[in-house]
């Protein structure tokens, strides 16, 4: 009896060799993937962290450029500027008419270089401006086309260039038959003057610029 039990342990111990032995087989063929995928996490996350500390500079580096750029404009060009775009929004002034006016001895007195750099850097729409003014001459002093044309464009006017003018009369609502008629009453009443010397008050080249036509309708329409 006894050596039959001497059997069944060393066949137990052989049993248990092999189960251990083919786990540490089955370890052994897995392990490696499993190192594989802990150096792709790891890569990953290295890779996720660098792309993270790129973006991070960059956005550093973007906001300060602007600061950098402002600071190294002289004090006196910004004050040039912020004077132009403060005439800009509150006055329909032209290049030329903005220009002046920052130079001006009557004016802000900047120097030629400050103002040129306030036009160059000032964003604003030079036809937009031109017909603004164009409005105001029809709708405060009942001026002619040409009569508002010309004073866009004089030296001694608003100075805009002919081509922002005529962007201005092509696209400005005026009625200048009503023009006409304000101006002929305008007369009329302030200089007792006669229908004849009314109208050619309005059509002169010296005076209104209105069409023939439209001073006859001024005058026709005279109490």
């Amino acid at each position: 009896m006894a050596k039959k039990e001497k059997v069944k342990k060393k066949g137990w111990c052989l049993k248990t060799f092999f189960v251990i032995a083919g786990m540490l087989i089955v370890v052994g063929i897995f392990s490696p993937d499993l190192e594989n995928e802990k150096d792709d996490k790891n890569s990953d996350v290295k890779q996720s962290t660098s792309e993270q500390a790129k973006a991070s500079e960059n956005i550093s580096t973007s906001s300060t450029e602007p600061e950098a750029a402002a600071s190294d404009v002289p004090r006196e060009y910004q004050s040039a500027l912020k004077t132009a775009q403060n005439y800009n929004n509150t006055m329909p002034m032209s290049k030329q008419g903005l220009y002046d006016q920052l130079t001006s001895e009557y004016g802000e007195k900047f120097p030629a270089e400050a103002a040129q750099y306030a036009i160059d850097n000032l964003n604003a729409d030079w036809n937009a401006n031109a017909l603004a003014s164009a409005e105001s001459y029809s709708d405060t002093m009942h001026m002619s086309k040409q009569g508002i044309y010309d004073q866009l464009t004089s030296e001694n006017g608003e100075k805009f260039t002919a081509e922002e003018a005529q962007y201005a009369i092509d696209n400005i609502e005026a009625d200048w038959n009503a023009n006409a008629l304000a101006t002929a009453k305008s007369y009329q009443e302030s200089m007792d003057m006669s229908i004849e010397a009314i109208r050619d008050q309005l059509t002169s080249e010296y005076g209104e610029k209105f069409t023939a036509e439209e001073a006859d309708y001024a005058v026709s329409n005279l109490n």
